[in-house]
């Protein structure tokens, strides 16, 4: 069994983000996006993309979304979006919050 350290890499990133992905671990059916948000960051896209969905949770810290779905996602929440539906994320808060985003392909959605 492989471990994957994704927090280090997300911090380390330009945008604050790791892609665990086929590329580290040699699977086209799911992915994982560790990322951190700094207190005042805004414009963080989620879209899945056709053939796609994504579950977004809230890992530290509330995060405001808008778009297809608008409002506070607390600390702890998620919420499910599909496609070509896009959310923005924002971090009104003071300190540093953190977001995992699970995807995989849709049903029939396999490229």
């Amino acid at each position: 069994m492989k471990i994957f350290e994704l927090k280090n890499k997300a911090l380390l990133s330009e945008n604050g983000e790791h892609i665990l992905g086929s590329q580290e671990t040699g699977s086209h059916a799911c992915y994982m996006i560790y990322g951190i948000l700094k207190p005042g960051e805004k414009g963080r896209v989620v879209k899945p993309g056709e053939g796609h969905e994504e579950i977004l949770l809230a890992v530290k810290g509330d995060i405001e979304i808008t778009g297809h779905y608008s409002g506070t996602l607390q600390e702890g929440s998620a919420f499910h979006i599909a496609g070509e539906s896009e959310c923005f994320m924002e971090n009104k808060g003071i300190s540093e919050a953190v977001y995992i985003i699970a995807g995989g392909h849709s049903e029939g959605g396999h490229h």
